[in-house]
């Protein structure tokens, strides 16, 4: 998880970029107006301005945040390499592909490269996983108060995507992840709940990221790079199966298992792939 505001700790590899934000009448700084910019130990962070559920008095519209986005860029002393990544902190600010591709293009005229977005908001999740770029989820802060009972860990709504993820993108979820679609080499997908690959997994799979040695990973054809869970790991067989079918990976005493999904139960064996 990354926090929006540097932590005491991180004070010394954190240094914010000059601002000219014009002050509200009060003197503060007008949060629904102004984009922040942060370097980071090596990343860019863009953070976005709230989004509050009415028209906010002086709330900008996305074209205005667009062009202070690319006037700061401008502006700016310029003190990142070429080809920074940039990590954005969009919160609960909805973004569309068409506003995300935008955001892409501004960064990438600054010869900046759009890395990952972080947002609370479900329809930027998706969307942009769509478009390929990595996305992550925090959980919402209500939600991370400990019960006394440990079972009764509360997980974030599942994410439903529908898209192939490529090489080089990670989704992070703080709850079950359901894709419908391929994992192809290099692509990853993290959840503290389950894991369900409607399609091929041949990425990295981390199920139960949180410690949950509960959780499953499901795909119709199991061919991962490397599959997780909670502190267990494990590679497919090397062997190919003259067919494949549905299976799931989950732990036992022994380790991890992949077994059919018609077949599963929960034995004590080491880990093997069933015919």
């Amino acid at each position: 998880m990354v926090s929006d505001s540097p932590t005491p700790t991180e004070r010394d590899v954190v240094s914010e970029l000059t601002e000219t934000s014009e002050p509200t009448p009060s003197g503060g700084l007008n949060l629904h107006r102004h984009i922040r910019l942060k370097s980071d130990g090596g990343h860019l962070i863009v953070q976005l301005p709230p989004q509050s559920d009415s028209d906010a008095a002086g709330e900008l519209t996305w074209l205005e945040l667009w062009q202070q986005l690319k006037h700061r860029l401008q502006a700016s002393d310029r003190s990142w390499q070429p080809n920074t990544r940039v990590r954005v902190m969009a919160g609960d600010r909805l973004l569309d592909s068409r506003q995300l591709q935008e955001l892409d293009d501004a960064l990438s005229e600054a010869q900046l490269k759009l890395d990952r977005i972080f947002t609370r908001r479900r329809q930027t999740a998706v969307a942009a996983a769509t478009a390929g770029y990595s996305v992550e989820q925090p959980l919402p802060q209500d939600l991370l108060q400990q019960d006394d009972e440990p079972t009764a860990t509360a997980l974030a709504e599942p994410l439903y995507l529908q898209t192939t993820l490529r090489s080089g993108t990670e989704i992070r979820h703080p709850g079950n992840v359901v894709l419908v679609g391929d994992v192809n080499p290099g692509a990853e997908v993290i959840a503290e709940g389950d894991i369900l690959i409607w399609g091929r997994l041949r990425g990295v799979a981390h199920a139960g990221a949180a410690g949950n040695r509960q959780a499953l990973i499901m795909a119709l054809q199991m061919e991962p790079t490397q599959i997780r869970i909670a502190d267990s790991v494990a590679r497919a067989p090397s062997d190919k199966p003259s067919q494949y079918y549905p299976e799931v990976a989950y732990v036992t005493p022994q380790g991890i298992r992949i077994s059919r999904t018609t077949d599963f139960v929960r034995p004590t064996s080491t880990i093997s792939k069933s015919n």
